[in-house]
């Protein structure tokens, strides 16, 4: 079985975010990383994002982002639940970036006559965003398996997480959830 990807902590992630906040496009990488983080989509999903899919015609961050089949890896539309943290997440973003061409993508990327990322260029960038800010065994997909094991820890049952995850399968959303102490700590004082 191939090695998952690192579910990050609280100090992991703050680490994450105090790199980027030195860096140049910090506001675009921060909302990139808390998109991922808050609303557990992959990679893909992020990057096929338009500016319209997330923002609505008032210029307000949407509560629900629909993500087409063509936008998701198994092909099946779904609705991305849009919480109050990544609302103001993203909004703090769309003050710094707002396209006059509301089809534009979501992210941009700095190349020049880029139509933004793609999947493969922004699992790029999210290894050396990790690797630059020392944590190591992370991945482009560290956010949704971090989104999910978080959940799980709450008590948010699998059926759930599996809707929210997009999976079809149970066993793929349980492979997600990475079991720890404090998970293991509530499990026990609830006998």
């Amino acid at each position: 079985m191939a090695k998952q990807a690192k579910t990050l902590n609280e100090q992991e992630l703050r680490k994450v975010l105090d790199y980027i906040s030195t860096r140049k496009h910090a506001a675009r990488n921060r909302a990139l990383l808390m998109t991922t983080f808050l609303s557990g989509m992959r990679v893909g999903e992020v990057a096929s994002l338009r500016f319209n899919d997330v923002v609505d015609g008032e210029g307000n961050v949407r509560n629900e982002i629909r993500l087409t089949p063509a936008m998701t890896k198994g092909q099946f539309a779904r609705v991305v639940f849009v919480n109050e943290r990544l609302r103001k997440e993203l909004d703090k973003y769309i003050r710094f970036y707002c396209p006059v061409d509301k089809t534009m993508k979501f992210f941009f990327s700095q190349k020049k006559d880029s139509d933004g990322f793609n999947a493969n260029t922004l699992t790029q960038h999210f290894h050396f965003l990790y690797k630059r800010a020392g944590i190591d065994g992370a991945s482009s997909h560290s956010g949704r398996r971090s989104f999910i094991t978080n959940l799980a820890s709450k008590g948010v049952s699998v059926r759930v997480l599996m809707s929210l995850a997009g999976h079809r399968s149970i066993s793929t959303t349980q492979a997600y959830i990475d079991i720890n102490d404090n998970m293991l700590r509530s499990a026990v004082e609830l006998a």
